[in-house]
């Protein structure tokens, strides 16, 4: 009863102010109601209203009341109110009240006011809003509820708009923006700002209060999967480090912040973590054995920044094998990464068609992991063995002198690692960059086992337990599939043929396009077998973007080999057996390539070879002695400037492939034929959506060739016109009488134009 009164007394009286706001003009009035706002926002002990109404305000209130401002922004008693005046009492209600409302307020009203005075006032409020630290109160209000208080909705808009406020801003100040609000000063300030936050969590946690990161976590994720994680990581990382170098509740506290970003944003958390850190002690204080509990994480570290990317710097491989070599429980990760790098290094086919930047890259971290692996390699790990040693030698009978130097030094790093009858290798080669970098990895305390920083399995907070701090929901997620995309074009023809697993296939479908275009060699050999494939599949594993998919690679089979592959799909365009699906893939397949062919070869590759082959047959001026006078003319000319451009000529890739075009009107007269039979024979149905096929007679009359009009035609084309007279005068419906209008538009103009001009050139000439 008690809390009933007060809601109601509470609720009275911010009504009377808002009454005040809205209709009066009295400036002691409007003061007062102001001044009434604000003392449910003061909590010193000169307060006038309690606890509870307080509490109620911020509930139930608050953001009410700076709508409320907003809406008024242009009233006159804002302008009556002197300097001081506003900045206490209208400013004062956006710095004094619960951030997160504050900040929503504030951010939509930058969005919906235009470029006035007001908006720069409420700009300034908003500087004002972060230079002050709100955001830091902000995120650790957060941190003081145990379970969420607000909807998912609102939650997540909270998260954009802290995310990306710099955009927001941006676009519409413009080039009016503050200097604080861009992402250069923003984002240290926001990682600032979350290190404020973690240091209260852990003041509370000694202090026995309980507290929940879940928010900070995926504050953290969101700014890193926009892009902005080394602006904010650069600061949080080194902070981090120095902080859980001796206090184990930082430790506890970092390693809670990580299990709870988002599996959706945890692959560039830690991308952007193993950058920022300064070495694997580091990167294993902060997050702790989130490797071995966190399916997402383990996927990271020890398969794709090895693996599937190679554009890191060596200083980030010895982080990863360094942190995973570091503790024991992690140890078994490293001979799994052994193995498998081992057999990404091994692979003859990786070998003759990866860059040699990846390869060199797989082989520092074969190094690296070979002399992170305490115990020798002894011949009980004879798989282990047997492949490394077929991997040398496939780098040896290569041909290409890096790739031999990479499996000299790799070779005889691992004899000295072997016991095999005191056998090691010696290879004469001459030493360059690569290996010397390759060497350097193998030199004194390079390469030694980081020294363990834990001092016990588990560490709890003081006067806390790890129930308080709930790790991140991980019931719904799902294993990550070991299958990875085919490298070569035969692999990914072989999978799609045969193979049931649906992730190899849609991994196989995903990449077949960009293995056709990237190996014209091979698309050649298997380009019509492959397209029969393609056209025959069926969506059975319910793949997203399956028709995209497909096409874009018939597209491009067709591109690279244009004549069996063209030939092949206008041959089968009338088979027996075909849906209506599959007959307008083969339509839409030949209409994409042609209009590819079309355009011009823009690639720098063409244009370099373009450019050696000008300079090859450009003859020495020496060999032709010339006029003395035409030499000072040439340089007369190539100093004055002028103000046309001469474009470059491209190569023309349409004209060899013309008989694609020959067959795709072909196709169109023997499509007309048919669709006009067909049209033909619903024309007078009684319900106007049918005779709606009308649309039908345009797309003949624009896709048939004139010529084609009175040849495959003639006997329908007098009918034809008169139906299509009487339907544009007497239909009833006037969508039909439309069409039917536009048809014969069409259809005259294209008879015009063939009857004027029968001697014009066609297709067949």
């Amino acid at each position: 009863m008690e809390s009933l009164t007060t809601n109601t007394d509470v609720r009275l009286t911010v009504t009377r102010c808002f009454r005040t706001l809205k209709s009066s003009t009295d400036s002691s009035d409007i003061i007062t109601a102001l001044r009434t706002l604000h003392s449910y926002l003061d909590e010193g002990p000169d307060s006038t209203a309690t606890s509870a109404e307080r509490a109620e305000f911020r509930r139930a209130h608050y953001s009410s009341a700076l709508q409320l401002l907003v809406s008024n922004i242009q009233a006159d008693w804002l302008h009556q109110l002197t300097a001081a005046q506003r900045a206490e009492l209208w400013d004062g209600l956006f710095l004094a009240g619960p951030p997160e409302q504050a900040l929503l307020v504030l951010m939509d009203a930058i969005g919906e006011l235009r470029p006035t005075s007001n908006l720069d006032h409420v700009v300034s409020i908003t500087e004002k809003f972060l230079q002050r630290g709100r955001l830091a109160e902000l995120l650790w209000s957060y941190c003081l509820e145990a379970a969420p208080s607000d909807s998912q909705q609102l939650r997540e808009t909270l998260l954009g708009r802290i995310s990306a406020l710099p955009d927001i801003t941006a676009n519409k100040l413009q080039l009016n923006n503050r200097a604080l609000f861009r992402p250069q000063q923003y984002y240290p300030l926001l990682a600032t700002e979350m290190l404020t936050a973690l240091e209260h969590t852990c003041q509370a946690l000694r202090a026995g209060t309980d507290c929940n990161l879940t928010f900070v976590a995926q504050t953290l994720g969101k700014v890193c999967i926009q892009g902005h994680g080394g602006s904010v990581l650069a600061v949080m990382a080194p902070r981090l480090s120095a902080c859980t170098r001796s206090d184990m509740v930082w430790q506890r506290v970092c390693w809670k912040l990580l299990e709870n970003v988002p599996q959706r944003w945890m692959e560039t958390v830690l991308t952007g973590l193993v950058q920022a850190v300064s070495g694997p002690d580091a990167l294993g204080r902060i997050i702790g054995n989130l490797v071995v509990t966190n399916k997402k994480a383990q996927f990271v570290i020890t398969h794709k920044l090895l693996l599937l990317q190679y554009k890191y710097e060596t200083r980030v491989l010895r982080i990863i094998l360094g942190y995973l070599a570091a503790d024991r429980d992690r140890r078994p990760l490293l001979i799994q990464v052994l193995r498998s790098v081992s057999q990404a290094w091994a692979n003859s086919s990786a070998v003759k068609h990866t860059p040699l930047e990846q390869q060199l890259y797989v082989s520092k971290a074969l190094l690296l992991s070979v002399s992170l692996y305490t115990d020798r390699l002894n011949p009980s790990l004879s798989e282990l063995l047997q492949c490394m040693l077929g991997g040398m030698q496939t780098h040896l009978d290569s041909n290409v002198v890096r790739i031999r130097h990479m499996g000299m030094v790799i070779g005889e790093y691992l004899s000295s690692r072997m016991d095999i009858n005191g056998t090691k290798l010696k290879f004469e080669y001459d030493q360059d960059e690569e290996t010397r970098e390759l060497l350097s990895l193998l030199a004194p305390g390079a390469c030694d086992e980081p020294e363990s920083i834990y001092k016990s399995a588990r560490l709890t907070f003081y006067h806390s337990s790890d129930d308080e701090l709930t790790p991140y929901d991980m019931s719904g997620d799902q294993e990550i599939s070991k299958a990875s995309p085919p490298r070569y074009l035969r692999d990914c023809l072989e999978i799609l043929i045969s193979s049931e697993d649906p992730v190899r296939v849609e991994l196989a479908l995903k990449a077949a396009e960009s293995l056709v275009r990237k190996n014209s060699f091979a698309a050649r050999e298997i380009s019509v077998q492959m397209s029969k494939v393609l056209l025959h599949m069926d969506d059975k594993y319910n793949i997203n973007g399956f028709l995209y998919l497909r096409q874009a690679t018939m597209v491009a089979l067709t591109v690279t080999d244009c004549i069996p592959v063209a030939h092949y799909l206008t041959t089968e365009f009338y088979s027996l057996n075909y849906s209506l699906r599959q007959r307008l893939d083969i339509l839409e397949v030949l209409a994409l390539a042609a209009q590819e062919l079309s355009k011009p070869v823009t690639e720098k590759k063409a244009a370099s070879i373009s450019s050696a082959t000008t300079a090859e047959s450009t003859p020495y001026l020496g060999d032709n002695p010339v006029h003395w006078q035409q030499v000072v003319e040439k340089r007369i000319q190539s100093k004055t400037k002028r103000l046309t451009k001469v474009l470059p000529a491209t190569p023309n890739r349409y004209a060899p492939n013309i008989c694609l075009i020959h067959d795709t009107f072909l196709l169109a007269a023997q499509m007309g034929c048919a669709l006009l039979d067909f049209v033909w024979a619903v024309r007078y149905h009684a319900d106007q959506y049918v005779r709606g096929v009308l649309f039908a007679v345009c797309s003949v009359f624009l896709s048939m060739p004139s010529q084609n009009l009175l040849v495959d035609i003639s006997d329908q084309l007098f009918e034809t016109r008169s139906w299509l007279a009487d339907v544009a005068e007497g239909d009833p419906d006037a969508d039909c009488r439309s069409l039917a209008v536009q048809s014969l538009v069409l259809l005259d103009k294209s008879l015009k134009k063939q009857l004027q001009d029968p001697q014009a050139p066609t297709v067949e000439t």
